[in-house]
Formats: C-alpha cells, structure tokens, sequence
C-alpha cells in the first residue's frame, strides 16, 4: 500500500475531511487529494506532520513507499547510465574515425577539430567513471548488474573487487594497443598521400 492511500484510510479513521487536513498541515485540500490519488508525493516535513496527526511512527507511515523509490530512483539511474554509454560509443568512434580526415586538412583547422572532439569524448568518459564510482560499479559483471537493477551477493561482490586491479590493467593494456593500431594505420595512410 502507498503513502497515498494510507493518508486517505487514517483521515477517514479519524473523521478528517481532506479540507481539514490541509489546514492541519498547512497545504491546500488539492495537495491532499493528489497526495491521496498518487498524482503527487508529500515532502518530509508533511509526512512528519502527517505521522503525528495520525499517531503513528514515520516509519510505520511510509513502510513500502521506500522499495518503490529506490526501484524509480534505481531505473533512472540505469536509464541515464545507458544513454552516457551510447553517447559515449558515438563520441569515441567520431574521434578514432574522424582523425584521419580532419588531419589531412591543411593547416591546424583540423587538428583544432580532432582535438576539440576529443576533449568532448574525455570529460563524457570522466562523467561516467565518475557515475561508475559513485554507485559503486566498476568490473563487467557489475555494470551488467547493474543495468538489470539486480543485486550481487556478498561473494560476489568481494570476487569482484578482488578483480578490479586485474581489469584496470587489462583495460589500460587494450587501449593503448588500440590507440597503437589506429596510429599505425594512419602513418601508413599518411605515407601514401
């Protein structure tokens, strides 16, 4: 049960129109009906308010409510965390594809550019592991957690960080490996020219 139809059940126990609940509380008799039809949520100090009016701990007030905000607070931050990764992908393959284009231009115009994208890519990568951090996600296996709004265990979650050193080397490995290839094939496409 929500917060909303919890209001509406302890105002009718005690004989309270949602009129006079407002007045009680401070808000208009339209606050309470949206709060009692879901179409809005009180703030803390209404609920603290609420739970003294109707006698009962803020805790008991709104057990249930705090699942579901976590699960909406959960998909948003999932949702947000897909879009800077696909924003990232397109970035990092405009840098890696853009390169040799843009410095076969004469003069630094298109350095300018190059470096201008790349800056971009940077502080989106400096977003998201900074997101990684912040809710704790940095190995594979966390991140896809994550993205399906599941939970490890305990084990897991050592195991996992029992491997984030090994990652982070593994990761810094591939990418220069790959910064070297794209170098290389853009000396050799710079010689033919």
């Amino acid at each position: 049960m929500n917060a909303g139809a919890r209001i509406k059940i302890y105002r009718e126990k005690q004989n309270i129109s949602q009129e006079e609940l407002a007045l009680k509380i401070c808000v208009s008799r339209q606050t309470v009906s949206n709060w009692e039809t879901s179409k809005s949520y009180p703030d803390i100090k209404s609920l603290t308010m609420l739970s003294n009016i109707f006698h009962v701990t803020l805790d008991d007030f709104i057990k249930g409510d705090i699942e579901e905000i976590k699960r909406i607070v959960s998909k948003e931050k999932i949702e947000k965390f897909n879009i800077m990764s696909y924003i990232f992908l397109a970035e990092m393959l405009i840098v890696m594809f853009s390169a040799y284009p843009l410095f076969s231009i004469n003069g630094y115009i298109g350095v300018i550019i190059w470096a201008l994208f790349f800056v971009i890519t940077f502080v989106t990568a400096t977003i998201i592991e900074k997101f990684k951090k912040n809710n704790d996600i940095q190995t594979y296996k966390e991140i896809i957690s994550f993205m399906e709004n599941k939970s490890l265990s305990y084990d897991e979650v050592q195991q996992e960080i029992g491997k984030r050193n090994y990652q982070k080397i593994l990761l810094a490995i591939l990418v220069g490996l790959i910064t070297f290839i794209i170098f290389i094939i853009e000396i050799f496409l710079m010689k033919k020219i």
